[in-house]
């Protein structure tokens, strides 16, 4: 994502210079493109899971996807708070997410669970990687600590997964 296309005309003066800020941007766009594509795919696994946990795993999926809800706002707000405009199109998020969406997966849930502990893993790694970026190369500490908290509840995220794999 272009910070100088994506850029609001407003100006800017939060002690992060225009370079600084796209950094973090890029980083932040990627993120919430992972995070709708990961509130899809709940959706979906909500929707379609059957077999003997279905009321169990219905709700795991629905308390996850309403907890990204807010997680994918949080994101483009941050997204705005840095001067830039937040991704909002599927196909957008289709070019930026490095998660990808899966279809009903004829209502397997072990199969939905798995897919869903490989996000959650794969974003905390990715956030892991993140935190340390935006602290260290952009001096961002409040995206730091952001994300930080977005890793946290991705970690508590997947124990919660990974228990009903057991």
């Amino acid at each position: 994502m272009d910070i100088i296309a994506s850029k609001s005309t407003a100006t800017v003066n939060i002690g992060l210079s225009d370079e600084k800020r796209a950094g973090v941007v890029e980083i932040l766009a990627h993120l919430l493109a992972d995070e709708h594509i990961l509130y899809i795919k709940l959706r979906n696994y909500h929707w379609n899971v059957e077999g003997m946990s279905f009321q169990p795993l219905h709700a795991l999926f629905e308390e996850q996807y309403n907890s990204l809800a807010e997680v994918i706002d949080d994101v483009a707000e941050r997204i705005r708070s840095l001067g830039a405009y937040s991704p909002g199109s599927m196909s957008h998020f289709n070019q930026l997410a490095r998660l990808q969406e899966t279809d009903h997966l004829s209502g397997d849930a072990r199969k939905m669970l798995e897919n869903i502990l490989a996000d959650h893993e794969m974003l905390i790694q990715v956030l892991r990687q993140n935190v340390e970026e935006t602290m260290e190369e952009h001096k961002d500490a409040g995206t730091s600590d952001f994300l930080t908290g977005l890793m946290e509840m991705h970690e508590k995220m997947a124990w919660m997964v990974r228990s009903h794999l057991k």
